[in-house]
């Protein structure tokens, strides 16, 4: 695989720590902030929402610029968001300051895949997506229990200053090791006409319900194995590097079997992630089923990105960068609505496993939508076939008039 990959999993490792270490300090930063748990956990809707906006705003507005000042510029926009999160001494300056950071997560990632896609063979594409978004998985392996410790050790801010100087190690990773590439941009009208096709749209939802399975839970792990499995507030440090053991190899895995088979990859994988959730609301009471569930659910929840990645670069080859900007924006959304919907539950006083049983349900909606659009799309290429084989009997049938 090119280098210019070990640059982009350098940015994404940045983005994925300062994304996901917020789960394991919702404690200490409600406790300072003096919020309640689930109004912390909003922090994590505020920066998914961020990403909703950011991701296909930020790709239009930099369409016409080179792939890699695009990239360069998004960094700067990132780092910037995490210095004003260090800073922050209240609940609102540090909502601002992940929304700031977030703005750039969702274009970054767009970009980035049809930047990786392009450096390596058409059968390779989904892999070279997978290792840009292997970043994300050693964030959570490394830098998301780095983090929590640093922030409990501390204090939270200091795990941000931390995440500002990942940022700038990852902006000159892309100075040096990422090739120039044109600009990504075309006609902006023939751009959102890919979004025409209905195929696109189920695609984005299959992410939004997916994903939204993932975070439903994973936003309050910190508190589910604490006040449930009965772990100390420590030992979450760990738990979070087995979480990220079981992304990391659950990453991998989806991006070679969507190389093969992206739609079969989907379902499959979706099919395990509801039933890991489902597990995961009775494995949670006791220490040793909740850890060996974690891992698990870290595979079947990290698996998802290769195939849903390629599945809407597949279904708007006239647009990649836009479709895939928008598909991390479906990611996000989902984010934010798994994370609302958990909180919710917790909220109204149904345990905090309640998210769990959420995050299974959301997974099937996913499923659904999934089978739904395989099915749409064998309709469509059998009439097409069909079409095809009665204009040939036609061409059969004509006979030639003698002069």
């Amino acid at each position: 695989m090119p280098v210019a990959l070990l640059a982009l999993a350098i940015s994404a490792f940045a983005i994925g720590t300062t994304e996901f270490v917020i789960m394991g300090l919702l404690p200490e930063v409600a406790a300072d902030l003096g919020v309640s748990i689930p109004g912390a956990g909003l922090l994590i809707s505020g920066y998914a929402l961020g990403v909703v906006i950011g991701a296909p705003l930020l790709t239009v507005l930099g369409g016409r610029l080179p792939r890699k000042k695009m990239l360069l510029g998004l960094m700067v926009l990132f780092i910037a968001g995490n210095l004003v999160s260090a800073l922050a001494d209240t609940y609102g300056v540090l909502m601002s300051g992940r929304v700031v950071a977030a703005l750039a997560h969702g274009a970054f990632f767009g970009v980035g895949s049809v930047v990786a896609a392009d450096l390596v063979a058409p059968q390779r594409r989904a892999s070279a997506i997978a290792l840009m978004f292997t970043g994300l998985t050693v964030a959570n392996v490394l830098g998301v229990p780095m983090g929590t410790a640093l922030g409990q050790e501390l204090g939270w801010r200091s795990t941000f200053w931390a995440v500002t100087m990942l940022g700038v190690i990852g902006l000159l990773g892309i100075v040096f090791l990422v090739p120039r590439q044109e600009a990504q941009g075309g006609d902006l009208r023939s751009e959102l006409a890919v979004f025409r096709n209905p195929q696109v749209w189920l695609a984005l939802l299959m992410t939004a319900f997916g994903f939204a399975g993932v975070f439903a839970s994973f936003t309050y792990i910190a508190p589910m194995m604490t006040e449930v499995a009965g772990f100390s507030s420590g030992a979450v440090t760990w738990l979070l590097v087995l979480f990220g053991v079981g992304l990391f190899a659950g990453n991998l895995l989806g991006g070679k079997a969507a190389d093969r088979s992206v739609m079969k990859s989907v379902i499959v994988i979706l099919i395990s992630l509801a039933a890991v959730l489902t597990a995961f609301v009775f494995t949670a009471h006791s220490p040793v089923p909740a850890a060996i569930t974690i891992v698990l659910f870290g595979a079947a929840g990290f698996a998802t990105v290769p195939p849903l990645q390629m599945r809407v670069m597949q279904t708007a080859e006239g647009a990649p960068a836009l479709a895939s900007a928008a598909n991390i924006a479906a990611f996000n959304l989902g984010n934010a609505g798994g994370a609302w919907l958990g909180g919710l539950a917790i909220g109204h006083g149904l345990g905090y496993t309640a998210p769990n049983w959420i995050g299974a349900l959301l997974a099937v909606g996913g499923l659904v939508i999934a089978v739904v659009s395989v099915v749409l799309e064998r309709r469509v290429s059998s009439g097409t076939a069909a079409e095809s084989s009665e204009a040939r009997q036609k061409d059969r049938k004509i006979v030639p008039v003698a002069n």
